[in-house]
């Protein structure tokens, strides 16, 4: 079943008015005709079973058949600060880490980064990057479509995740597995958690140092070196493994396990 995005706003009286591009994907690409059902999300978790009403010039108006609550966000907004990466690498990023159930992701630009981006460059990438996220997003049923930043220096970066409540470096020479996994498990829903994975060359010393002054915990991923497309993405799926364990109460209090 095709899946569409709109805002709270495009849901009114049992109705869904669908704008912009995906009105001429759904009447000229998919040629979906009246009486035809798709799923419609709204960003705000709420779901909906509709069915085409009918075209006007530049909106498909739907009549909506069942709504439901989205259960397929994760119970913490994960924040990936990604490392610039060479070639198209940042596509395949974007795509995977929103089909793992990222909230955000913010580009960020470290000294190793080989890719140096001005302004113009940079926002033509950020608007491919977040057209990318939005199919992604559909094609996993998400309830939201994660926003892809503007690029950051790692200054910026670094100061952005104040506000966060968890804050996590992969570092290859982190070789503690107990304590990574101490760190994990700590992790409760609710709380917001960044990822801060460096580009091909890895972070400088001086830059995980940094971090670790604002508050990152250093965790290794393991004996063998990942790649940046990698890294992030692995580290995606840790957490959402944890996060989507089973909740159960002990002695009263909630308790998680996986």
């Amino acid at each position: 079943m095709q899946h569409f995005f709109v805002t709270p706003s495009q849901v009114k009286d049992e109705r869904i008015y669908v704008e912009g591009m995906d009105v001429n994907h759904m009447k000229n690409v998919l040629r979906m005709r009246c009486g035809e059902e798709l799923m419609v999300s709204d960003g705000n978790n709420r779901k909906y079973r509709c069915a085409v009403e009918g075209y006007a010039e530049e909106q498909a108006v739907l009549r909506i058949l069942e709504e439901m609550a989205v259960d397929t966000e994760l119970p913490s907004r994960i924040f990936l600060f990604q490392g610039l990466p060479k070639q198209d690498k940042m596509e395949l990023i974007v795509q995977k880490a929103v089909e793992l159930g990222v909230y955000r992701v913010i580009p960020v630009s470290t000294r190793r980064s080989v890719v140096r981006l001005d302004e113009k460059k940079a926002g033509k990438k950020v608007e491919r990057w977040q057209q990318i996220a939005r199919s992604a997003a559909k094609q996993a049923g998400r309830g939201l479509i994660p926003e892809v930043a503007s690029v950051m220096s790692y200054r910026e970066a670094l100061e952005a995740s104040k506000e966060l409540d968890v804050l996590l470096i992969p570092y290859e020479l982190a070789r503690d597995r107990k304590k990574t996994k101490e760190i994990i498990g700590g992790i409760r829903p609710g709380k917001s958690v960044g990822i801060f994975i460096g580009p091909e060359g890895g972070f400088e010393k001086e830059e995980v140092e940094l971090a670790l002054e604002y508050g990152a915990e250093a965790v290794t991923l393991g004996r063998r070196i990942l790649r940046t497309e990698t890294a992030g993405l692995t580290m995606l799926s840790v957490l959402m493994f944890h996060l989507e364990g089973e909740c159960v109460t002990v002695s009263g209090e909630d308790t998680y396990s996986i």
